[in-house]
């Protein structure tokens, strides 16, 4: 969720943040700015700067309300960069870190040599990670390594080849998290063949039931057909290392399971041995009003991967193993710039002020938000769903049959930009709103009503 001055152009939006051009010179420049500056006389007709004091809008990268001034165009913006800025821009603390380790020094592989910041994160990541018992923990530079090494960590503690997602699910670009990935067909065109002996089946999505049952009745179809149609026609669960899961599909649609889903997903693991790996590179950190967000289940996964969020837009990203699972010899992997002291050092800062409130104010401020966004159904029928937990929640958009509306979701995301929100989409029809966890009572407020207009406007 981002906040920025209106565009005067009626260009088409894509997902920029701040649009760039490329000119003839091969240099790239920002779209012309609107011609109100920030600074100028007319500072206070866009969208944000009326609910702002002169000191807000002038304050450059201070990340305690996440106000900053961002080249000529005057934007000032509200947002969280695809959800790994999870703080804000610029944190004081986190910029603090980073200057003090910079200062120590900038790299040693860890696979080589120890430093304190990569022991005292993976020390952390251990105990706040959920389940008990002893935890190890390998360290990456972004989500789809994360999955990578999961993926490989899976195959060669149990022996065994298959693994299981679910369609909507996204889990990364490179080839073993892409051979995961079911979010669009486009991410995985005519980059086959994958790698073999991946399944996918329908995730839990009682809106759009895909089994056309009724929640209540369906007796959770969405894993009884694991052992129904999967183990039965597909693979033997014998030979199923294990099952790749987001507890909160994120670019499928930010849908939230039945509330049996995961502890059913879980006991069917046990069950036949097959290791549960949760996929919570976006949803943990705070995300969803706690630390990961299985824990509103009281879920523990063998396998638990993380990253965006964990270092506020440093690059890195963590596995976290159960001692017992994570059994494979030195060398079998490894990383060079994986656990980098300076994006450990942000995240140790990051953490800390999550425990310290930020997610508590996402447990508070992301149900009043979710209220507001649903109180919108009544009187804009194209609202068909309003879902999530803590400040993870889309609004999905259906045309008069109830069939999901991608057309009017992506005129709603561009009202909502030339009036100064941005939005991303995902899923089939739906916007996701999932603002720093830094968020106001106010702030969303300002932003529910610029919506409210923009569904209007775009209908």
């Amino acid at each position: 969720m981002v906040f920025a001055y209106p565009r005067t152009d009626s260009r088409p939006l894509r997902r920029a943040i701040v649009p760039i051009r490329r000119n003839k010179n091969g240099t790239f420049s920002h779209w012309p700015a609107p011609a109100a500056s920030i600074a100028g006389p007319d500072a206070h007709s866009d969208p944000l700067s009326r609910h702002c004091s002169d000191g807000e809008r002038m304050r450059v990268g201070h990340g305690q309300r996440d106000l900053q001034l961002v080249d000529e165009r005057g934007a000032v913006r509200l947002h969280r960069d695809v959800d790994a800025v999870r703080l804000g821009h610029a944190h004081p603390r986190v910029v603090k870190a980073i200057e003090e380790q910079a200062r120590k020094f900038l790299h040693i592989c860890g696979s080589d040599f120890y430093y304190e910041p990569m022991v005292e994160l993976a020390e952390t990541l251990a105990r706040i990670a959920p389940g008990k018992g002893g935890k190890k923990v390998f360290f990456t530079n972004s989500g789809t390594e994360t999955v990578e090494a999961a993926f490989k960590l899976a195959r060669y503690h149990t022996k065994r080849q298959h693994v299981i997602a679910f369609y909507g699910s996204f889990h990364g670009r490179s080839m073993g998290a892409l051979s995961l990935t079911a979010s669009r067909a486009a991410h995985r065109a005519h980059f086959g063949p994958l790698i073999p002996g991946v399944h996918h089946v329908p995730y839990g999505f009682c809106h759009r039931c895909p089994y056309q049952l009724q929640y209540g009745s369906c007796g959770i179809e969405c894993v009884n057909v694991l052992e129904k149609v999967i183990f039965r026609h597909d693979v033997r669960p014998e030979e199923v290392a294990a099952i790749f899961v987001e507890p909160i599909q994120g670019e499928g649609g930010y849908i939230v399971p039945p509330p049996e889903y995961l502890p059913m997903l879980q006991e069917l693991c046990r069950k036949y041995g097959i290791l549960l790996v949760a996929d919570e590179i976006q949803s943990g950190f705070g995300r969803t009003g706690k630390m990961f967000a299985c824990e509103h289940w009281g879920i523990e996964p063998d396998i638990l991967c993380t990253a965006k969020g964990i270092a506020s837009g440093m690059p890195l990203g963590a596995m976290i193993a159960r001692d017992e699972i994570s059994t494979w010899p030195d060398s079998t992997h490894g990383s060079t710039y994986g656990g980098n002291p300076v994006a450990c050092a942000a995240a140790l800062a990051t953490i800390a002020l999550l425990e310290e409130g930020l997610i508590k104010n996402a447990a508070q401020v992301g149900p009043a938000l979710k209220d507001k966004l649903t109180a919108l159904k009544s009187s804009h029928k194209a609202i068909g769903d309003v879902r999530g937990l803590g400040l993870m929640i889309g609004v999905d958009f259906e045309d008069a049959s109830q069939k999901p509306d991608s057309k009017l979701r992506d005129r709603v995301m561009q009202k909502s930009y030339q009036k100064g929100l941005l939005l991303l989409s995902c899923g089939e029809s739906t916007l996701r709103f999932c603002p720093p966890l830094i968020v106001t009572q106010e702030q969303i407020t300002t932003a529910v009503e610029i919506f409210a207009s923009a569904v209007v406007e775009a209908a």
